[in-house]
């Protein structure tokens, strides 16, 4: 058997695969090493996903997740392994790798990730081998639904969109302007939450002005972060939620900036379980 996991901060996704063929799906909270230590993370494994996987089954384990930095994979490794002592191997990776081997198998290419933050690497068909540093939504994470949120609501309050949109806006989230400010500066996770003025995003693309809005946003993506790999010609695939949702616009950005996009998709495990499967 063969366990895979695609991890976020938020939630875990596991498949346990037996002949190239996904047995079992599990979900648990998320995992992340960075903000975690290896006795918490262990007791989720313990409590949520042992119980539900036969542990003396497993014989190889493949686990990639945000916060997973180089530095932390051994520390990933060993809680892995003292929950499942029986495996032969096990291995521990970013998100980065994992998106890349999700959507680009064995083929050269340029990754993304594109939800509440954003990230893109140079792929040479086993490892990533140059990344833009995406910075956070402060700095950078251009193509992020946070940063998306950012930009939408500069252009809403500013006046760059139609006043009926604001009002709309506002009552939807029975907010004022002060109260989205307050939300953003004085509570805690602001990505998260700017990242969510996404779905409304979404729901207004045929105003002319908020699909432009969309579109120059993807356009940076493409021309602050993947212009540094110099090869416009390599494949751009995408994962992500955002991604998913924007792909058209995506799409269009992408030609815009000299770049073609191939594949996207929404979550990446399918596509682990491709490559460690082939």
């Amino acid at each position: 058997m063969i366990l895979i996991a695609d991890s976020g901060s938020t939630k875990t996704d596991w498949a346990l695969v037996s002949n190239g063929e996904v047995a079992e799906r599990v979900t648990t909270q998320g995992i992340n090493p960075y903000h975690q230590n290896g006795e918490a993370i262990g007791a989720i494994l313990r409590n949520e996903l042992l119980p539900q996987t036969a542990a003396g089954t497993v014989r190889e384990i493949f686990f990639y997740g945000s916060g997973c930095r180089p530095e932390l994979e051994p520390v990933m490794r060993q809680v892995l392994s003292n929950c499942f002592p029986q495996t032969v191997t096990v291995e521990a990776h970013g998100d980065l790798l994992g998106a890349a081997r999700a959507l680009l198998g064995r083929q050269r290419g340029i990754a993304c990730i594109l939800g509440t933050g954003s990230n893109s690497g140079l792929y040479d068909g086993s490892r990533i081998v140059q990344n833009t540093p995406p910075l956070g939504y402060v700095l950078g994470d251009e193509g992020s639904g946070a940063v998306l949120g950012i930009r939408f609501l500069n252009a809403l309050f500013k006046g760059f969109l139609p006043s009926p949109l604001a009002s709309e806006f506002l009552e939807e989230q029975q907010m004022t302007m002060g109260d989205v400010i307050a939300r953003v500066y004085r509570q805690p996770l602001a990505n998260r939450w700017l990242a969510s003025v996404s779905p409304f995003v979404c729901r207004h693309l045929y105003m002319p002005e908020v699909r432009q809005l969309v579109i120059e946003h993807f356009r940076q993506f493409f021309s602050r972060n993947l212009v540094q790999y110099g090869d416009r010609s390599l494949p751009v695939s995408a994962v992500g939620s955002i991604a998913w949702h924007y792909r058209e616009l995506l799409a269009e950005a992408a030609g815009l900036e000299g770049f073609v996009l191939g594949t996207v998709q929404h979550s990446p495990i399918d596509g682990m379980v491709a490559y460690h499967t082939k």
